[in-house]
């Protein structure tokens, strides 16, 4: 019998813990989370790929798993996405799809292995949150970005009740380093009642 994780991954408390439940996860994700409805990853794209008229810059896929969110990337028409993400295990299914024009492992602390401004989008699909990355990614992931570059992301139903989370992008606003582009709630993982709020930021 194939072991279940998505009742234990919105309990793992530090980046070690979270990578070994991926790195256990990886053979069986898309399974659970496809069985259960993940609706996200559709969703950020389409959200993305409304603000953008040149689909050919290249796309970030940060956290991107095995590759669920870049498959949706690709189906909106974005034509070059390379990934990263802390499992190297998670990161072996990514590289079987043949999603990713380029693919890295990330660890917490350490610099990210690519240039400020390499990109027009980040994306970071269910990746910042209860579970998984901690607040602060999201200023990492913002500061990657050149001015007008667009980061879209999702916070769960759990990270929506985290103060920690949710305070970020409203500072943001207000020291005017970034603009609200998009915002919608909707379906995330429906097969266990779990929503999901889609984000879209232009960094100032």
């Amino acid at each position: 019998m194939t072991q279940k994780y998505l009742d234990k991954v919105y309990n793992v408390q530090t980046p070690e813990e979270t990578r070994a439940l991926y790195d256990r996860w990886a053979d069986s994700y898309d399974d659970e989370v496809l069985d259960n409805g993940y609706a996200t990853p559709v969703r950020v794209a389409r959200a993305l790929a409304a603000q953008i008229r040149n689909m050919d810059r290249p796309i970030l896929d940060f956290g991107c798993g095995t590759g669920l969110s870049g498959a949706a990337l690709l189906q909106q028409g974005f034509t070059v996405v390379d990934g990263a993400d802390l499992s190297a295990d998670m990161l072996a299914g990514a590289r079987e799809k043949g999603i990713y024009r380029d693919l890295w492992q990330v660890h917490p602390g350490s610099d990210l292995p690519f240039d400020p401004g390499a990109y027009l989008a980040i994306v970071a699909t269910g990746v910042v949150g209860a579970g998984a990355a901690p607040p602060d990614t999201l200023d990492l992931l913002m500061g990657q970005l050149a001015p007008g570059g667009l980061f879209a992301f999702s916070f769960n139903d759990h990270t929506l009740t985290d103060d920690a989370y949710t305070h970020r992008l409203r500072a943001w606003t207000a020291d005017g380093v970034a603009h609200q582009l998009f915002e919608e709630h909707g379906e995330h993982l429906p097969g266990i009642g779990l929503g999901s709020t889609v984000y879209v930021f232009e960094k100032a």
